[in-house]
């Protein structure tokens, strides 16, 4: 790991070495949980950064210490000019992933392969055609399946993010796991989080011990062992006894692991947010346009950063639906 500069370090000592950049607020699906039912209204295109300012902004926080920069959406490969950011960006000494819905990534195989880049995450919330075509509102599971079994045959390091929704996909996490009896993937289950039209409620949550619960009894038998976690991990993960694959849940509402926090987002319309759930953001574009230095921005930006979810410290004041005015998920970015 690089050494992180103070400018990526926050007032708690956490250092930040993980930025989250993303390229679009458009996407190709609808889900529900990440888009409002009506649509979000989308920066205007001069607002946006353009691929060579991504990649100057994203070449100044790595001089300060970041070594994995993930590209999110929106969905990323929706983005013209994805190969030419993604080929600029594979010059720098960085870690390069991405996280994507699958439809579209039969394009861009080989650029992913000539960039380095190994490690995709795959936005997927159930393995049922008919409630997939509910959730996303589009009829695209067939290629999205299809898609996720090319990235495996073409030896990638995948990782399935499936959002659970009790009444929607709770009766699917058997099945999910089952998926990686074969197959060498994550699933990771993603506790449902409170976002700006997304219709949160608690009822919807399903938690962190009710997923574990259920794996530990259908897999009494068989075995569920535990993984060591990764510095600043998300998801404590696990694998059933002799599956090629594994699992991981992250329980961003029931067990946050901010004190390990390492990650910072840039939307596509250049703002930095220090928290997924602050509801403050930085705007450093237009600063950056002007030929000024933006590394003070950064710098106040993380020092604003509190301990817990943006200030939301007990689960009461988290579950409040007034503490949340924040971006839908798809303009954060995922």
């Amino acid at each position: 790991m690089k050494k992180v500069s103070a400018t990526l370090t926050d007032s708690f000592g956490r250092e930040h070495n993980y930025l989250r950049i993303s390229l679009t607020e458009k996407c190709n699906l609808r889900c529900t949980y990440c888009m409002p039912e009506n649509g979000v209204l989308l920066s205007p295109q001069s607002q946006l950064m353009t691929a060579n300012e991504v990649f100057h902004i994203a070449a100044l926080f790595i001089q300060n210490g970041v070594d994995k920069i993930r590209l999110t959406g929106g969905e990323p490969l929706l983005r013209k000019d994805f190969s030419e950011i993604l080929t600029s960006l594979s010059t720098l000494p960085v870690k390069l992933s991405i996280t994507t819905n699958a439809i579209l990534v039969d394009r861009y195989i080989e650029t992913f392969k000539s960039c380095g880049l190994k490690d995709i995450n795959v936005s997927l919330d159930t393995l049922n055609t008919t409630k997939f075509d509910a959730i996303t509102k589009r009829d695209q599971f067939s290629k999205a399946m299809s898609n996720i079994e090319l990235l495996i045959q073409e030896g990638f390091m995948v990782k399935l993010n499936v959002v659970l929704m009790k009444g929607f996909n709770d009766d699917e996490i058997i099945d999910f796991i089952n998926y990686t009896r074969d197959k060498p993937i994550n699933v990771r289950f993603i506790e449902f989080m409170p976002f700006d039209g997304n219709n949160w409620d608690k009822s919807k949550l399903v938690t962190f011990d009710e997923v574990l619960t259920a794996v530990n009894v259908h897999y009494a038998e068989v075995g569920v062992e535990s993984i060591p976690n990764e510095k600043n991990f998300t998801a404590r993960n696990y694998k059933i006894k002799n599956y090629k694959g594994s699992f991981g849940i992250i329980s961003t509402v029931t067990n946050p692991f901010c004190d390990a926090c390492n990650r910072i987002r840039l939307t596509a319309n250049g703002k930095l947010k220090n928290c997924l759930f602050s509801t403050g953001e930085t705007p450093l574009l237009e600063t950056f346009r002007d030929g000024k230095s933006i590394e003070g921005l950064i710098q106040h930006a993380l020092h604003q950063k509190k301990a817990v979810r943006a200030g939301m410290t007990e689960l009461e004041d988290f579950e409040n639906l007034k503490n949340h005015h924040n971006r839908s998920m798809i303009t954060i970015g995922g």
